[in-house]
């Protein structure tokens, strides 16, 4: 079993980061070999902890250009609460000189925590909330302002970023503003890893499914004809366990003692083997 478990603080600067989830004790339940703790290896090596799928992203591009002869290079787009993005420069296994990947920014951590606090909804559902409301343009502007990523070397945690710069919104506008400043990060983390190639960005995790989310996204890359969006479910794909498939395909390579992490894609000094294995039965 690969288990990844809840992340729950993340600071690769202070070598620090926790997930939720005894790997031990899963194993003596349920009589399995089990590896876990993927990213504390990778931040010894001087990483940055995240993000891990590239090297499963790595294998599904090869998949979906022979099947559907998607050209190369291919990118993933993955929105869950953080969003992070791998760039495939072709099919070669050579991982370190063809895979580029790191956090662009927010993806649904804002838009979730506005919608928790101010009603007794969980999260946007298809981005209907911030459809109805009205972008507050002058506290975009600041936000855009407020907050430039001037690289993109540092992994992401939620705690980076909170809702306070739109306090005094209404629900529907301060869903709509965060959507709006949600969507600009992203748009601007795809101008970056996209260096004017021509690539077809493939969106996976739950902020797919927030149309509105993806609308402006499109909407801030709409001079960018290099660059386009799909969803990853058009190749017959599950776009809603892109991630745990990957961390399933991590554990193999762990336990083969093959390295999950690549200087270009964490940062990490060597190319690294992630993961403890534990056998509790």
């Amino acid at each position: 079993i690969g288990f990844h478990g809840q992340t729950i603080f993340h600071n690769p600067q202070e070598k620090i980061t926790y997930q939720l989830g005894d790997g031990k004790l899963l194993s003596q339940i349920l009589k399995k070999k089990v590896i876990y703790d993927f990213r504390q290896a990778d931040i010894q090596n001087n990483g940055q902890g995240a993000p891990l799928t590239p090297i499963f992203h790595h294998i599904l591009s090869k998949k979906i250009n022979k099947k559907y002869n998607l050209k190369f290079p291919i990118g993933f787009l993955n929105i869950g609460g953080i969003t992070n993005v791998t760039k495939v420069i072709n099919d070669s296994d050579n991982f370190q000189n063809n895979l580029s990947a790191f956090d662009i920014g927010p993806g649904n951590c804002l838009i979730d925590e506005w919608v928790r606090n101010n009603c007794n909804k969980k999260f946007d559902t298809n981005g209907e909330l911030s459809k109805v409301g009205k972008v507050d343009e002058l506290i975009l502007n600041q936000a855009i302002d407020n907050f430039k990523i001037n690289s993109y070397t540092q992994s992401l945690d939620i705690k980076n970023f909170d809702v306070s710069f739109i306090r005094g919104l209404s629900l529907e506008d301060g869903c709509a503003t965060i959507t709006d400043f949600t969507a600009y990060l992203i748009a601007e983390g795809l101008k970056h890893i996209s260096q004017k190639n021509s690539i077809t960005f493939l969106i996976c995790g739950g902020g797919r499914k927030n149309g509105n989310l993806i609308d402006r996204i499109k909407n801030y890359i709409s001079n960018e004809n290099n660059i386009t969006l799909e969803n990853i479910d058009n190749y017959n794909l599950n776009g809603d366990y892109t991630e745990s498939q990957a961390f399933g395909f991590l554990a193999i390579r762990s336990f083969l003692n093959l390295p999950i992490s690549f200087p270009n894609t964490t940062g990490c000094s060597i190319p690294t083997v992630g993961g403890r294995y534990v056998e509790n039965f």
